[in-house]
């Protein structure tokens, strides 16, 4: 099989049958596409579009962001999950003033060395920003490169240097069309080249995978232990930052206290939370969302 080949019939597959998401419509700005990409990071794109389209509505540019609280920020996050990155996405529209005039790098050692910026953020910007040619590896891609090419039926929990680079190895020479190889993997793999029900007879590639000459089935359990929510301190610190986000000062730690039954849990939670530079202490016995006033001096965090 020839490598443009393969991204040939996954490029014109996608062209035809892409979902309409607003972040890959054309003149989408760099840093909306950033903004996308930090969202997108284990969380459905169905709750992702509301809150990307109102958190660009607040802050179409890096400066309006970095000009706001950290505690905005994370209020504006809302429920999408994981609010450090609200954090760490205001950091990062802070370096981009700072060390770029407020215009998101093109260079990939320059997205690189951003606040949050990680191996597979830095080259999806690089790429659908900029239309670079940079291999862009998540979960989706590698398990359609580990079928397709590898004719394995899971590509494994993690990302290797080795996934880049067989990923690379398919992507066409010209720059643009590489950009596009690379939307297009993602898509297969996030609505064809599925874990548990791929739908392989919708795919452009079938007649060619290395998986389905194999024979072999998909995996019956999930490639990694899927996360117990219910009870977990990860639970606790939702419902505690729930209070603090509706707050519009600072909140009792009396008021915390009813969050939680678990006395250790809850100030184990809280504690986590504070040092996550989510939440600050104020005086003694309150706290607030990170960036909403100086902090003071810390509390006792033990029940």
């Amino acid at each position: 099989m020839s490598e443009p080949t393969f991204a040939a019939l996954v490029s014109r597959w996608y062209q035809e049958n892409a979902r309409d998401l607003p972040w890959r419509k054309p003149g989408t700005s760099a840093w909306a596409i950033l903004v996308s990409e930090v969202m997108l990071q284990q969380t459905p794109v169905v709750r992702v579009l509301p809150a990307w389209e109102a958190w660009l509505a607040r802050w179409p540019v890096p400066a309006a962001l970095a000009e706001d609280t950290p505690a905005e920020a994370i209020r504006m996050w809302g429920r999408l999950g994981y609010p450090r990155r609200a954090v760490r996405l205001r950091d990062c529209a802070v370096a981009i003033v700072e060390r770029h005039g407020g215009e998101v790098p093109d260079r990939l050692d320059q997205l690189l060395a951003l606040p949050g910026v990680g191996t597979y953020t830095a080259r999806a910007v690089a790429a659908f920003a900029y239309g670079q040619r940079h291999p862009v590896v998540d979960t989706n891609v590698r398990r359609v490169v580990c079928r397709a090419i590898a004719g394995e039926p899971d590509a494994g929990p993690a990302t290797r240097p080795a996934d880049l680079v067989a990923t690379e190895e398919l992507l066409p020479g010209e720059p643009a069309a590489a950009a596009l190889a690379s939307a297009a993997f993602m898509e297969l793999g996030a609505v064809i080249c599925t874990a548990r029900s791929p739908r392989c007879a919708g795919c452009p590639v079938e007649p060619i995978c290395a998986w389905r000459a194999s024979g072999q089935a998909a995996p019956a359990g999930p490639t990694r232990r899927s996360q117990r929510y219910a009870g977990t301190d990860r639970q606790v610190r939702g419902l505690l930052m729930a209070v603090l986000r509706e707050a519009t000062g600072p909140v009792p730690r009396q008021r915390l206290d009813q969050v939680w039954t678990d006395d250790v849990q809850r100030s184990r939670a809280l504690a986590g939370l504070v040092t996550d530079g989510l939440v600050e202490p104020v005086g003694e016995a309150s706290f607030r969302l990170a960036g909403d006033g100086p902090a003071l001096a810390a509390p006792t965090l033990t029940p």
